[in-house]
């Protein structure tokens, strides 16, 4: 893994929201694999073999006028990449009880310690949605439970539902560099029920989970919801993240159009977190 190169794309958008949102959106179709948010807009980065000179030809929102959106990129080498992450990743604790830290930060005095070599992927606990995630995995009951992660990034929300006592869990996230840190993650945490896949909502077919934890874009979770709650148990809970205030309406709907039931609302600058029952 350490030949890959990278191109990195610095992305500025004005105004940033809802711009950032659907440009990671269009992005993602486009194959760029993972992304950061930054004060004036979002860095993304796509595999050198897989880049093309018109790779961005087909984004829309770079040819709209409600949004004004400049760029430069150049070659990243992985391995810089983590160098990056080691000097700017801070450890977080959640509610005091739940810290996510890097390997070469001291351990905390909480209930749950949670160690993440983050690398390429999404979900270090610094992003809204993820902390939102885990607050509501952290009031909620999951002994001896049935987990999905959907599009677990570094496997942060699996690993919090094995130490709260779920079993046994599967994570599933499509980008092979989130699979493969993922993969590392739960070794690094020594979880025994967490099943990492590589794949997207068409390996679930045949599953059921009695919790599904998706924190992906809107469009995503819109175009397969009906797959999400096909796999899940009766009385089973969804968790939705990944999302702004304003998209609750159309997510909501979706949600009550398979027979789901709303429950409960977490907001952290102006991200929101849902909790769903069947």
């Amino acid at each position: 893994m350490s030949n890959i190169i990278y191109i990195g794309y610095e992305f500025k958008v004005t105004p940033l929201q809802p711009g950032v949102e659907v440009l990671i959106a269009e992005l993602g179709y486009a194959g760029f694999e993972s992304f950061v948010e930054t004060e004036q807009g979002a860095t993304a980065y796509i595999q050198k073999e897989e880049w093309h000179a018109n790779i961005l030809d087909d984004i829309q929102i770079l040819q709209s006028d409600e949004f004004e959106i400049s760029y430069e990129f150049n070659e990243i080498e992985q391995t810089n990449w983590n160098a990056e992450w080691e000097k700017n990743f801070n450890p977080i604790v959640v509610d005091d009880v739940c810290a996510v830290r890097a390997p070469f930060h001291e351990k905390f005095d909480t209930e749950y310690d949670i160690v993440i070599e983050p690398k390429m992927s999404f979900g270090t606990g610094h992003h809204e949605t993820t902390h939102m995630m885990i607050q509501h995995i952290l009031k909620n009951d999951f002994s001896g439970k049935s987990v999905l992660d959907m599009g677990c990034g570094t496997g942060v929300l699996a690993i919090l539902a094995e130490m709260k006592g779920a079993q046994p869990i599967d994570a599933v996230d499509y980008d092979n560099w989130c699979y493969l840190n993922s993969l590392e993650n739960v070794e690094r945490n020594n979880c025994q029920h967490i099943t990492v896949i590589e794949g997207d909502a068409s390996v679930l077919e045949g599953k059921n989970y009695d919790v599904i934890i998706a924190n992906i874009n809107r469009n995503i979770l819109l175009q397969d919801m009906k797959t999400y709650v096909s796999c899940l148990n009766e009385n089973g809970t969804l968790f939705l993240s990944g999302f702004y205030n304003d998209d609750i309406p159309v997510i909501q709907e979706a949600c009550e159009a398979l027979q789901l039931k709303f429950q409960e609302k977490l907001e952290r600058n102006n991200w929101v977190a849902l909790k769903f029952i069947n």
